[in-house]
């Protein structure tokens, strides 16, 4: 279950982690639950015809909480091994909002609850954040954008707010743009060095025979 703030990038990073997966040739489920954006539902329906990922979603139906509890119900008859729900983005003022993503994760069971940031977003997270620690089991967290200025120093402070590890970093547009996290190379960026090991690992796999 991917949760976090509106414009963090959730449902381009739903589908580069449902990308990243079918690469390992696991068989992975793409669940769009999130009735509040409009276009989401086109977004995301194109974004999983594109990687060829198998997709559920309702066109007309408002209720994200059913959308949600059919299309996880759909991939786990068909014996999915990854089930990717996509939630509306929400900020921990609209209370409304918040207690529908508690009524999603009850319906769903996931065994994680995925927290996506803007890398950009900086300090200001931390209370955003613990809002969503403190409503859903958030397991992981995914720094998104940091393909431009953004070092991600904010992601320090999900990392503490969650109580979380980082997973994934989001470095560009293309679905191929998410970053297994290495400690390392963050800080490299944090500092304005670059990520060294991230350049190798990506030159060593072009360079990989078939």
């Amino acid at each position: 279950m991917f949760v976090g703030l509106q414009g963090s990038g959730k449902t381009t990073t739903c589908t580069k982690f449902a990308f990243h997966y079918m690469k390992k040739n696991w068989r992975v489920g793409l669940v769009c639950a999130d009735t509040f954006r409009a276009g989401a539902f086109e977004q995301l329906k194109m974004n999983a015809a594109k990687i060829k990922c198998p997709f559920f979603g309702h066109k007309r139906e408002t209720d994200p909480v059913k959308i949600a509890q059919e299309g996880v119900e759909f991939f786990r008859a068909q014996k999915y091994e990854i089930i990717i729900v996509d939630t509306s983005g929400r900020h921990k003022q609209e209370v409304a909002l918040f207690d529908e993503m508690k009524q999603v994760e009850k319906v769903c069971n996931p065994d994680t609850a995925i927290f996506v940031m803007d890398g950009s977003i900086g300090q200001a997270c931390y209370d955003q954040a613990k809002a969503f620690k403190d409503s859903v089991k958030v397991g992981s967290v995914i720094v998104t954008k940091l393909d431009g200025h953004a070092k991600g120093g904010g992601a320090l402070s999900a990392v503490a707010a969650t109580e979380s590890p980082i997973v994934f970093l989001g470095t560009g547009e293309h679905f191929e743009d998410l970053e297994t996290f290495k400690a390392a190379g963050f800080v490299k960026r944090l500092l304005g060095m670059g990520d060294i090991s991230g350049l190798l690992e990506t030159v060593q796999d072009a360079i990989k025979p078939e």
